[in-house]
């Protein structure tokens, strides 16, 4: 089963000097993966230089290099980010960066929630860990998802009951997909298609882009661009539908933690044990992200007009409800497979973009169906 290849049309461009417009800052320790940071607000951020935009024109966020943190700090600052709006299905994400966090006890992702963890599923677009060379991706749901050997994709498949604690894993195989590989290459490029018909993850490394997005294409075609990396379709050992919501993306720097940490993993490629007390140079100098872009696109039409609204209202692809949140945290308790606790700030609101798309999406869906019945 391939990926439906509908044309989508650009509903949200965070880039430039706007990029952080459309982001709530976490503002809250880490509840989710019990990492060792403090992912600052939108204030401190700003003050610590950890959150900005360089001059040629790129978001960066970076894990606080310049603080001697003592024994009883055990808390280093950085950056969580979560988008206001919330994407249906008939949504299609695609993030540029030209450098991402690596070294020792660093793990960055990025990444996709509903707004009720774990009914609402996940989707790890981009996450690793330490010093490891190769991008895994993957997606987590409820009890009675599984993937399979069967499945056309690029990656390599690692476990395969998506309710467990690590997801459905596929690990990248092409080139410089994580780390200091990917920085050396000027970076890259992933495509998420997220469609009734199913999830699928595209990778290029930065001389391999496809045309209409290094041109900067306001409508996108999927067609041309081949097997995906990771690809989760709908099957009938797991109905993506059932178990995915409209989702929230999520930019985050986490370090130590109950991946990163795990005394086992870090040894394997780390000496000693994770611990980000102490000098944050050199251990923490090349951890940051350099983002050229991060756009969503829908299959509902052209891009929309923000208006405020209250929550409950009818939205289409062509109207984007927004909404407040009063203390400003865009904390939540809603995270991932990441050991959620309480103590977390309210669920941020946000817009549901995509309802015409979904309709669109739908009938796609009804005809990859039937393609697969007939497989």
């Amino acid at each position: 089963m391939v990926a439906s290849s509908l044309g989508y049309d650009l509903v949200r461009d965070y880039s430039g000097q706007n990029f952080f417009d459309g982001w709530d800052f976490y503002g809250y320790w880490d509840n989710l993966t019990l990492s060792q940071v403090w992912w600052v607000n939108e204030t401190r951020a700003t003050a610590e230089h950890l959150a900005y935009v360089n001059d040629a024109g790129r978001a960066v966020l970076r894990v606080d290099n310049t603080t001697n943190l003592p024994p009883d700090m055990p808390n280093r600052d950085t950056i969580r980010l979560t988008t206001k709006d919330y994407y249906d299905f008939g949504s299609l994400w695609v993030f540029d960066a030209t450098h991402m966090p690596y070294g020792c006890s660093v793990w960055p992702a990025f990444w996709t929630k509903g707004p009720n963890w774990p009914y609402d599923g996940e989707i790890d677009i981009l996450e690793g860990i330490n010093l490891m060379k190769d991008n895994q991706m993957a997606v987590h749901t409820t009890q009675g998802c599984t993937t399979s050997n069967s499945i056309q994709q690029t990656g390599t498949i690692g476990f395969t009951d998506c309710s467990k604690g690590s997801g459905c894993t596929v690990h990248e195989t092409k080139a410089n997909s994580f780390g200091e590989g990917f920085a050396q290459a000027g970076g890259g490029v992933w495509a998420t298609q997220y469609d009734v018909a199913g999830i699928f993850i595209w990778f290029w490394s930065r001389a391999d882009v496809p045309a209409e997005l290094t041109n900067n294409a306001s409508t996108i075609d999927t067609s041309t661009w081949g097997t995906p990396s990771a690809a989760f379709p709908v099957t009938p050992q797991c109905n993506v539908t059932q178990y995915f919501t409209p989702q929230q993306l999520v930019l985050d720097i986490a370090l130590c933690g109950d991946w990163a940490g795990v005394q086992s993993i870090y040894s394997s490629s780390c000496p000693g044990t994770c611990n980000v007390t102490g000098p944050g140079s050199p251990a923490y100098d090349n951890a940051w992200f350099e983002v050229n872009y991060v756009r969503a696109y829908t299959t509902g039409g052209p891009a929309p007009t923000s208006t405020t609204a209250a929550s409950g209202s009818g939205s289409t692809a062509t109207v984007v409800v927004t909404t407040t949140s009063t203390d400003g945290s865009g904390a939540s308790q809603t995270g991932t497979n990441r050991n959620d606790t309480s103590g977390a700030p309210s669920v941020r609101g946000g817009a549901v973009v995509g309802g015409l798309a979904v309709v669109v999406s739908v009938l796609a869906g009804m005809v990859l169906a039937a393609s697969w019945s007939l497989a």
